[in-house]
């Protein structure tokens, strides 16, 4: 078996057990639902391409880590991942943090294979104009996400749901940071990228 080869398919394998495990009595049923739309729509859309269009592994791992971080957050609700909520008790935090990490980190881990991406297919180059490029996409991606977020809990109308499924926590200004957290997450792994594409070049 060549491992690189069937890497992305391990992956998938294991995406799917993490998936099914968190579909298991999650805290909330419908909070869970509305958490996997998007999830299992990207999942479908990234089977449904392979032939076409194959990520590198390093996008695929990264895109797997969020993912997992992703149905994590959808089993337990983003305010109440339990390793969060001990930490929250333990240094008197005013809220779970799970869901700022999390939106910090789709910037981080979502930045490569949109770049990868753009590249491949928008032809956008590699050098700096690319990374600026893709962190603008990536940034616009997080504020897209977030609109789509507040309309679709207005069509919900489920109290109980639409506080669970945003996570803002009593905080109004809740969907600013998330997306300040998220354009600081891309602005971070573009310097990454750019620093590993520098040293690659020496």
């Amino acid at each position: 078996m060549n491992f690189n080869k069937s890497y992305p398919k391990i992956l998938l394998v294991t995406y799917i057990l993490v998936w099914i495990w968190a579909a298991i009595e999650p805290n909330y049923r419908s909070v869970w639902v509305d958490e996997n739309i998007m999830p299992v729509i990207f999942v479908g859309i990234l089977i449904l391409t392979y032939r076409k269009f194959r990520f590198s592994n390093l996008s695929y791992s990264l895109i797997f880590i969020f993912l997992v971080l992703h149905a994590i957050g959808g089993h337990y609700s983003y305010t109440e991942v339990p390793l969060f909520d001990y930490l929250k008790e333990l240094y008197g935090l005013s809220r779970n943090h799970y869901d700022r990490l999390v939106h910090f980190l789709f910037g981080v881990l979502m930045f490569y294979p949109l770049y990868e991406f753009l590249n491949r297919i928008f032809l956008v180059p590699k050098g700096w104009r690319g990374l600026v490029v893709a962190f603008f996409v990536v940034s616009a991606l997080k504020g897209i996400f977030e609109a789509i977020e507040y309309g679709y809990t207005a069509i919900r109308n489920d109290g109980l749901t639409v506080s669970n499924y945003l996570g803002e926590q009593g905080d109004a200004q809740d969907a600013v940071k998330d997306i300040g957290l998220g354009i600081l997450g891309g602005a971070l792994s573009s310097i990454i990228t750019g620093i590993g594409r520098k040293i690659k070049k020496v």
